[in-house]
């Protein structure tokens, strides 16, 4: 029996060697989630920061990336600023808001698909800016929309048929920016609008029928190219351009 202690102590050495190896050879898990941002000079905290109301501040530059990193935003209102470029693709991440307010900056670019990730938006404002580019089609992901507001830019490209998708608006402003084609029959599903406002586009054909399903019945279609007859339901439809019609 004595001549088993040594066999055993070298044994339980062994062993001992090849746990501390093994633990030594481990990855260690390291979480480099960041714990606060700063923006524009100010710090904020992630996980206490729900709402970021901004407007009205002298901000210049750029959106920053790491804004994306505020997860826990509802609410974020950037409006009445100097800010330029575009915005960033990280405006994606930030899947919480409910609300999202950029107008009256001087933002170019287009708008990026990843805002098709914002499924809880309830408002979104891009108006007064200087966004060029199409509708990005995923922007029909965002199915609890009320008011979508972009009027005022330089938005080409038509009015994607998605935008069916989007039954809960009930107010809807392209205007004043430089759309193309026909308006999608589409358009109908919208039975909650109660302001529709298309004006100063560059659109053509004729307006569908399906129009009469949605909830504005004087929509804002002057300063188009549409061309008769005009559905029955239509109180006024403004001054169109009929130069191209047949």
């Amino acid at each position: 029996m004595k001549k088993l202690y040594p066999l055993l102590s070298v044994l339980f050495l062994i062993y001992w060697g090849c746990e501390d190896k093994t633990d030594d050879n481990t990855p260690e898990v390291v979480d480099d989630t960041p714990t606060e941002v700063t923006l524009w000079g100010v710090v904020y905290s992630v996980e206490d920061t729900d709402t970021l109301d901004l407007s009205s501040n002298n901000l210049t530059g750029s959106i920053p990336p790491e804004i994306g990193n505020l997860t826990n935003l509802i609410g974020l209102n950037l409006s009445y600023n100097e800010l330029t470029s575009s915005i960033p693709s990280e405006i994606g991440n930030l899947t919480n808001l409910t609300y999202l307010n950029l107008r009256s900056n001087q933002l170019t670019g287009s708008i990026p698909s990843e805002i098709g990730n914002l499924t809880n938006l309830e408002r979104l404002y891009l108006y007064y800016n200087e966004l060029t580019g199409s509708l990005p089609p995923e922007i029909g992901n965002l199915t609890n929309l009320t008011e979508l507001i972009l009027f005022y830019n330089e938005l080409t490209g038509s009015i994607p048929s998605e935008i069916s998708n989007l039954t809960n608006l009930t107010w809807l402003s392209l205007s004043e920016n430089q759309l193309i084609g026909s308006l999608p029959p589409e358009i109908g599903n919208l039975t909650y609008l109660t302001h529709l406002d298309l004006r100063e586009n560059q659109l053509t054909g004729i307006i569908p029928d399906e129009i009469c399903n949605q909830g504005d019945n004087s929509p804002g279609l002057s300063g188009n190219q549409l061309c008769p007859p005009y559905p029955s339901c239509l109180v006024y439809v403004g001054e169109q351009d009929t130069s191209g019609c047949d």
